[in-house]
């Protein structure tokens, strides 16, 4: 049966008739295909979802979680998301059971995947369902709990804001991240002060109005220089004149050059 178009997989199925998870940690032995989850959702255990290839994107009313490969999205059990991916983008999930979770995070975040946990998950995804969590098999399963834990938070998240008239502004630059349109412009539009929006933006994102602006072109990129289009195209796509300009703003961000960004070794 569908659900707003999606058709769950059969560990979606499983989940669905649990009332708890076998295990502490219960996951996909393969990676899956492109699945848009677009409706809001939420789990009552957290959700690790793994990019292996393409771009991973999950969204909640905090802000939007970016992840390209070899980043994963944490959310938190509880917590309301929509899931969206590039096309050809593969994805492992694993769900665990935040009663296990010492001080688990309380937000979403992109957490980075580094070779010892990329191994540890796909070890896991080798043993069965129960494990014996008396043996070797139960000592896997806590180190790479223990790795999930404390993957490094990369930042890659955009911040929303709930206040209607910032909302109206993100909205726009999202759905058109090249556009050049100054606060003043908008101030005008809303008939509200500048002061005021940029105050509201500090307040409800932690970042200015052109901080705010420059990490969602920047986010933008990522699916562009995933589908390998060219350094030029994306920096004018996300309203960049220079190219420079944009090279030197990725850099700063993601600590490489877009054309070095995606060529990392694959699951």
């Amino acid at each position: 049966m569908s659900v707003n178009g999606h058709m769950p997989t059969y560990i979606e199925q499983r989940l669905n008739e649990l009332t708890h998870l076998p295990r502490p940690i219960y996951g996909q032995t393969e990676a899956l295909p492109n699945k848009l989850i677009g409706f809001s959702h939420s789990h009552p255990w957290v959700q690790f979802s793994y990019a292996i290839s393409g771009v991973l994107e999950v969204q909640t009313a905090q802000g939007r979680f970016i992840a390209p490969p070899q980043r994963a999205v944490w959310v938190p059990a509880g917590v309301k998301h929509q899931v969206q991916c590039s096309a050809q983008t593969q994805i492992r999930s694993l769900y665990i059971d935040h009663q296990v979770i010492t001080n688990p995070p309380s937000s979403c975040r992109v957490v980075e995947v580094s070779p010892l946990l990329k191994e540890l998950i796909r070890a896991f995804g080798e043993l069965p369902v129960e494990y014996d969590e008396n043996s070797a098999e139960g000592r896997l399963a806590a180190v790479l709990l223990d790795q999930l834990t404390y993957a490094p938070d990369m930042g890659f998240m955009l911040p929303l804001p709930k206040d209607k008239r910032l909302q109206r502004i993100v909205s726009q630059l999202q759905k058109h991240p090249d556009a050049t349109d100054s606060l003043s412009l908008w101030a005008q539009r809303l008939h509200v002060s500048e002061k005021t929006l940029s105050r509201l933006f500090a307040q409800q994102t932690g970042l200015t109005f052109r901080l705010w602006r420059q990490r969602l072109r920047l986010l933008h990129a990522l699916p562009l220089l995933e589908q390998k289009q060219s350094v030029t195209e994306v920096a004018l796509a996300c309203g960049y004149e220079s190219i420079s300009a944009f090279i030197a703003a990725f850099g700063e961000h993601f600590g490489s050059t877009p054309s070095e960004f995606f060529k990392t070794l694959q699951f």
